[in-house]
């Protein structure tokens, strides 16, 4: 069983989560809703954890096949539903960035495995209707 432990720590909205290891978040809500930017918003914290869900796979698979990856970076951009509550997220662009001794096929194999076969997060997303666009660009 996973443990988070969440505070009221700043303000009406600012909070601080907690895993059972201490590593910590903040958390808030946007000005407009009452918030004072203390932390990032719970929509953008999925958008986070499914980025690092899925370099932590691809990664873990290229390191497998012996691809040497000296940088790595996942640049993200969601749409969510306008005008509802709750407002899902309906699509996700993901641009993977890969420096380093890396095979462009490979990379995008990899890529392709975590996103519709080992990312938990991605999973998640696309069980609830959201729609994924990716690309990967290698030492450019």
């Amino acid at each position: 069983m996973i443990n988070i432990e969440i505070n009221r720590v700043h303000g009406e909205f600012g909070f601080e989560a907690k895993d059972a290891y201490g590593h910590a978040i903040q958390i808030d809500t946007s000005p407009e809703t009452g918030g004072t930017n203390f932390g990032v918003r719970p929509m953008q914290l999925l958008l986070m954890g499914l980025g690092g869900c899925s370099g932590i796979d691809i990664i873990s698979i290229l390191k497998k096949q012996r691809q040497e990856v000296t940088s790595f970076q996942t640049k993200i951009e969601g749409e969510r539903e306008p005008g509802i509550e709750p407002s899902l997220w309906t699509s996700v662009n993901l641009i993977f960035e890969l420096q380093g001794n890396v095979d462009l096929e490979k990379a995008k194999r990899a890529c392709q495995l975590s996103l519709e076969k080992y990312c938990s997060v991605a999973e998640t997303l696309r069980r609830a209707g959201c729609e994924f666009n990716w690309e990967v660009r290698v030492n450019s």
